[in-house]
């Protein structure tokens, strides 16, 4: 639901703040005759603007049965993707995985909603949390996710929103 405010509108007077004249004290050409100080212009300017109504896009809320679905895509996508590589994660691939999904479904159970939404810090978070339990591939997991985020997250929204029409 759009929502908009309104303002009066302002009226702004424009006027020189300085004014051209003629230096007495330079000469003219190359005669030695000196000019009377005396304004070129004293127009004053005057602007009328117009403010036109401020739009506020309200977001939905985030939604716990998208949040449940998308979390389950999301962890089996990522465990594909982070398997394919090196062999970087070994025995930890699952318990990275874990923890990336876990983030991942907090913040769309609480911040997610829709298009315009995804913010970067669930996947700061991610990087932060692998490297405080001192998992491999912090980093790469990550970026993963981030990755598969951007690509993925908001088609999913629109997807699973245009079912429920």
């Amino acid at each position: 639901m759009p929502l908009f405010t309104s303002s009066s509108t302002p009226t702004i007077t424009l006027s020189p703040s300085n004014t051209f004249t003629s230096n007495p004290l330079i000469p003219c050409h190359s005669s030695s005759l000196l000019l009377p100080a005396k304004p070129i212009s004293t127009t004053t300017l005057t602007c009328s603007l117009t403010v036109s109504p401020t739009h506020i896009h309200v977001y939905p809320d985030p939604s716990p049965q998208f949040a449940q679905s998308e979390t389950q895509k999301f962890k089996a996508e990522l465990s594909q993707k982070l398997s394919e590589g090196a062999n970087e994660f070994g025995d930890e691939l699952g318990a990275v995985v874990d923890v990336c999904a876990q983030i991942f479904n907090e913040f769309l159970h609480k911040e997610y909603g829709g298009p315009g939404t995804l913010l970067v810090d669930p996947f700061t978070d991610m990087l932060v949390a692998l490297k405080k339990r001192k998992l491999p591939g912090a980093a790469l997991a990550a970026r993963a996710s981030l990755l598969w985020a951007q690509n993925c997250l908001d088609q999913d929204w629109e997807v699973w929103n245009s079912k429920l029409k």
